[in-house]
């Protein structure tokens, strides 16, 4: 069973992990998030489910307005083309809906079918970071080396790649 946001937030307690969230409508995509800019400080996200023909899979945390270069991270990975996850493989693999894909969904993702983990480069440049808590109806804000910190403790170890 997927974990819900109460799960999500003892486990970033149990890590010492200090955040805070705000509750807004939910949001499908950046264009809506942007609206917040301003009330929530820190680097925003956007985050992406991907798959190539072979079946492995991938999450990519990247900072808002980069322009992922699909093919050459790809390629990068030594994957074949990518293409976007399917609302069921993602609800099996990470247990969030099409919308609310998030660095956090990693809390879910025991069995190890994800096949790289790439966060943007660009977002090393920010001491905090904002992710859906599982849901795009809130916004959580933690130091960036936290979310490195969090994504290693659900056994994957990030790889920081130039995206763009």
């Amino acid at each position: 069973m997927p974990s819900n946001r109460a799960t999500l937030f003892a486990r970033l307690e149990d890590l010492g992990i200090v955040s805070s969230t705000v509750e807004h409508a939910p949001l499908y995509t950046v264009e809506q998030s942007q609206a917040l800019r301003g009330t929530i400080p820190g680097a925003h996200t956007k985050n992406l489910f991907l798959k190539d023909k072979d079946g492995r899979m991938a999450l990519v945390v990247a900072k808002e307005g980069t322009k992922v270069d699909l093919k050459g991270l790809a390629k990068h990975l030594g994957f074949g083309r990518f293409s976007f996850g399917k609302p069921e493989l993602m609800m099996a693999v990470l247990g969030i809906e099409p919308g609310s894909v998030t660095a956090f969904a990693l809390v879910n993702e025991t069995s190890r079918q994800l096949a790289a983990v790439v966060v943007d480069e660009a977002l090393m440049d920010f001491a905090e970071v904002n992710c859906h808590p599982l849901v795009n109806s809130a916004t959580t804000r933690l130091a960036t080396k936290d979310l490195l910190r969090f994504m290693e403790a659900c056994g994957h170890q990030p790889r920081i790649l130039r995206l763009d």
